[in-house]
């Protein structure tokens, strides 16, 4: 397991190993293409050490990597603060967003799909600006108005994922505690399920409740997030969540028993139909 920045840089690192095994390159040769020592190329790879966005197109372009949405998933995960980009808003934040809540954005901003399962809250990309008030009043103490005011600005902008082209594929599998927890009062929790309605019926977004009816399930451990990358599949990564920091684990075992995990989940939950039915009953107060 990895905290966020180093299993980026290591991500980093084995994808552009492979991209230069693919053009048949040795590390001594590419460094002598870009004009670098072979060090810096292998602590590169290995993630032992960051890079600049420029540094990895100047690989790239070595490497014959044309694919224009593989090229910005990879300058995404040389952490380009300077680059200023549309597409690195979050980075306006740093004053006020924890570094591996900056790179879990980061990955968010870039992956092609997202599957998690929630099992206390909506997820982040489906809230309302009210109950993500609500929510982050409770989860971060001691915080000011201004404060609330930005970590909800910041948890709104990350929903421009699901409007973008393409935009992100969502699966979400919600435990029926989610939809009966009331945050906010009544009437914020009435306008969170209006919120999701709406949301199931996007084509982008997969939405599925598990109902107390189905018993313990798998999740019960807690919830989790799995990132998933087409252009660059040996990128995915699947992110836990705790109070104080986020754990990233990349190794392909964990990959496939969170993706076993989801799959039974889903195969437990109600159908997208029935759970769109289910949380309009429970809107309705049934």
């Amino acid at each position: 397991m990895q905290h966020g920045p180093a299993v980026r840089r290591r991500k980093l690192g084995a994808e552009l190993r492979s991209l230069r095994a693919r053009a048949g390159l040795t590390s001594g040769e590419a460094a002598r293409l870009v004009g670098w020592h072979q060090s810096k190329v292998s602590r590169i790879e290995t993630g032992t050490s960051g890079t600049k966005p420029a540094d990895v197109r100047l690989l790239l372009d070595v490497y014959g990597v044309t694919d224009p949405h593989l090229r910005e998933l990879m300058t995404a995960l040389a952490g380009s603060e300077e680059s200023g980009g549309r597409d690195h808003w979050w980075h306006a934040y740093r004053g006020v967003l924890p570094a591996a809540y900056r790179d879990f954005i980061s990955l968010e901003s870039q992956a092609g799909a997202m599957r998690t399962l929630e099992t206390t809250v909506v997820p982040g990309l489906l809230q309302t600006a009210e109950y993500a008030r609500a929510v982050t009043r409770a989860a971060v103490e001691g915080a000011d108005e201004d404060q609330l005011d930005t970590l909800v600005e910041v948890r709104i902008a990350r929903q421009d994922v699901l409007r973008r082209q393409p935009p992100l594929r969502l699966s979400a599998v919600l435990d029926e505690a989610v939809l009966r927890r009331e945050v906010g009062g009544p009437e914020v929790m009435e306008r969170q399920l209006v919120r999701l309605m709406e949301a199931a019926r996007l084509p982008q977004v997969r939405l599925q409740v598990l109902p107390f009816a189905a018993g313990a399930h798998i999740g019960v451990t807690g919830p989790f997030v799995i990132f998933s990358f087409s252009s660059a599949p040996d990128l995915d990564v699947v992110v836990l969540d705790h109070l104080t920091s986020s754990l990233y684990l990349e190794r392909k075992e964990d990959l496939e028993a969170y993706t076993e995990a989801f799959n039974a989940l889903r195969a437990h939950a109600l159908s997208p139909g029935e759970s769109l039915e289910y949380i309009a009953a429970t809107a309705d107060g049934a």
